[in-house]
């Protein structure tokens, strides 16, 4: 016979993703019993390879700085952008605008870094189960009080707890659930991609740099992250409608490269590369709940929302929920109220840093040049660099919107004018 655990969890978190094992252990500093039930058995393969320099802090308190400054990953030192012509754009350098240690992030394959998150989950004390499905989170009335789980191998059991962490990532299970999810109304993206070898990197300080490169007419653009083992990870984004609605093909393979070759930028690059994996795609994935929390229970990471892979946020702000959740979850316990509003003292903020973020992926979608806005506004090219080192909590951020508003009336009349021009020569 099975046996449950001597005493119920302080907290269960659902998936051991970054989100969900930096919940875990946070919480477990703090000196709370800690159990995280993960479906898959790791290393698994994600998306999403690209950390940005602000992790650092977070990377820090986990405990995790020093693996993380001995481990193969590729190191990144900047953002680069090239336009539909293949014309490169001057680097954003992080270490320009934030000289010390948070300048230098890396670039990641997800299976290693996740692994190693977990691992460190465990040596903090927290009991994780892989291979074990999560049915159900229980709730009485409104509050969550604990799951119902399969682990492998093993019957069905019951687990109860004071506070439950939702790590599920997109197939969040409370978002569901409790109706929660509200998909991005201008954000209707897909992606599809794979990995190389043997492709052109750059040399010295630019060799692990992510650049973005667009696609004529700029339908869509391109994310290219140098990995390390030779490996670069190669991927379109554009919307929906574009990368599959409108095709007559719904062969990846097809597709892909029929993106490639409206990509000026990126052709060399492939040039003497060879395919080393398979074809990947995503569609339609950018959404967020309605909210962050409730009586008991807590949206982390991808569960709460996910915002797009430009500017590779995706990490940070699993993480970054990951820690600023920790905190009210930990304050929550020691006031014994884990009620909503206990829960959720951290959302607003978050869903600040959020939302800038997504501000600078709309208007980059939208056409902006971000060349042109740096020679228009020399002086402010640090705060285009804070969004894009994931420097998203501090209100000086505010001040680009401005800007980038005068420059969109600015190009607007640029091309009203020409138009006319265009017209009084006919």
């Amino acid at each position: 016979m099975i046996l449950n655990p001597p005493a119920d969890p302080d907290v269960i978190v659902i998936g051991g993703g970054p989100s969900g094992s930096a919940t875990a252990t946070l919480l477990a500093q703090k000196g709370y019993r800690v159990e995280v039930f993960e479906r898959d058995h790791f290393p698994r393969f994600h998306i999403g390879e690209s950390l940005i320099p602000h992790t650092y802090h977070i990377i820090k308190r986990l405990g995790m700085l020093p693996k993380m400054q001995s481990s193969h990953f590729t190191h990144k030192h900047s953002v680069q952008f090239v336009t539909e012509y293949g014309k490169l754009s001057e680097p954003f350098y992080f270490h320009d605008h934030e000289p010390d240690d948070v300048s230098q992030t890396w670039q990641v394959r997800r299976a290693e870094f996740d692994q190693m998150l977990m691992t460190n989950a465990r040596e903090h004390g927290v009991a994780v189960h892989e291979g074990a499905r999560v049915l159900e989170v229980l709730f009485e009335g409104t509050r969550a009080v604990g799951i119902r789980v399969k682990p492998e191998g093993q019957p069905e059991r019951i687990v109860k707890a004071k506070v439950i962490v939702d790590a599920s990532g997109q197939s969040s299970m409370i978002i569901d659930k409790l109706n929660l999810r509200a998909w991005d109304p201008e954000l209707k993206k897909a992606a599809v991609w794979t990995y190389w070898k043997g492709a052109y990197r750059d040399e010295g300080k630019d060799a692990g740099a992510t650049i973005v490169l667009q696609t004529k007419g700029k339908a869509g653009w391109f994310w290219y992250i140098p990995l390390h083992d030779d490996v670069i990870s190669v991927g379109v984004v554009a919307s929906k409608e574009y990368l599959f609605d409108n095709r007559n093909t719904k062969d990846l393979e097809a597709l892909y490269f029929e993106e490639v070759a409206n990509c000026p930028g990126l052709q060399p690059r492939l040039a003497n590369a060879t395919r080393c994996d398979i074809f990947r795609a995503q569609k339609e994935y950018s959404y967020r709940a309605k909210q962050a929390a409730g009586d008991g229970w807590v949206l982390v990471g991808d569960a709460f929302g996910f915002l797009d892979p430009l500017y590779s946020s995706g990490v940070l702000l699993a993480l970054t929920s990951a820690g600023m959740a920790a905190d009210a979850i930990g304050d929550a316990l020691v006031a014994n109220d884990t009620s909503e509003v206990r829960l959720r003292s951290w959302e607003a903020n978050y869903v600040k840093g959020m939302d800038r973020m997504r501000r600078l992926v709309c208007e980059f979608y939208d056409g902006l040049n971000f060349g042109k806005l740096v020679r228009r506004n020399p002086e402010k090219k640090g705060l285009i660099t804070d969004v894009l080192i994931g420097n998203l909590f501090k209100d000086e951020v505010d001040d680009l919107w401005p800007l980038i508003d005068a420059l969109k009336i600015e190009e607007t009349a640029r091309k009203a004018a020409k138009a006319e021009l265009a017209g009084a020569a006919a």
